[in-house]
This record gives C-alpha cells, sequence and structure tokens, in this order.
C-alpha cells in the first residue's frame, strides 16, 4: 500500500511567513521614508532648490557690484546720470522729452 504524504503545514506556514517578510521589505524599499520613490522627490526638490539658489547668488552678485559702482573710492558716471534720471527725474539741458 502506498500513502501519499502530504507537506506538513509548518512548512507552508514558514514559506507564507517568508513570503509576507519579503513583500513587506520590497514594498519599504520602493515606497517606504528612505525608499525609491521618496530619494527621487528629494533630488528634484534639491535641484529645484539649488536653481532657486544660484538666482539669488547671481542677483547678489549684481548688487553688489551696483553697490561697488556707486561707493566712494569707485565711482562710475554712467551709472551715476543713469540713477539720477530714473529716481530724481534730470535730464540734461539739451535733450527733448518725448512723452
Amino acid at each position: 500500500m502506498t500513502t501519499k504524504s502530504r507537506p506538513a503545514f509548518s512548512v507552508l506556514f514558514y514559506f507564507a511567513i517568508a513570503f509576507a517578510l519579503c513583500a513587506y521589505f520590497t514594498f519599504a524599499a520602493v515606497q517606504g521614508d528612505y525608499g525609491l520613490f521618496s530619494r527621487a522627490q528629494i533630488e528634484a526638490e534639491s535641484a529645484a532648490l539649488q536653481a532657486q539658489l544660484d538666482s539669488i547668488n547671481a542677483q547678489v552678485a549684481r548688487m553688489e557690484n551696483l553697490t561697488k559702482r556707486l561707493s566712494d573710492t569707485y565711482l562710475d558716471l554712467d551709472l551715476l546720470d543713469e540713477q539720477a534720471r530714473s529716481v530724481l527725474g534730470y535730464m540734461r539741458a539739451d535733450e527733448i522729452v518725448i512723452r
């Protein structure tokens, strides 16, 4: 007489536990706090912030240049003339204003 032996319940239980753990760690690696999606989001945010920092650094450099050009040690007469025209509304005697 031949008897077929069924797999023990404990073997199926261990495989189910192992599968559940693999599924959990795979999910955590993709969607978790330190997963692939979070990393992509952080890298995109980092690139946007770096672009904003570059823009602000360019504005600061421009302002430093204008400040230096209007300082007591170095005076740019063209810039001074431009500022006097735009802020104070000055013009030379030989100029004609068209409105």
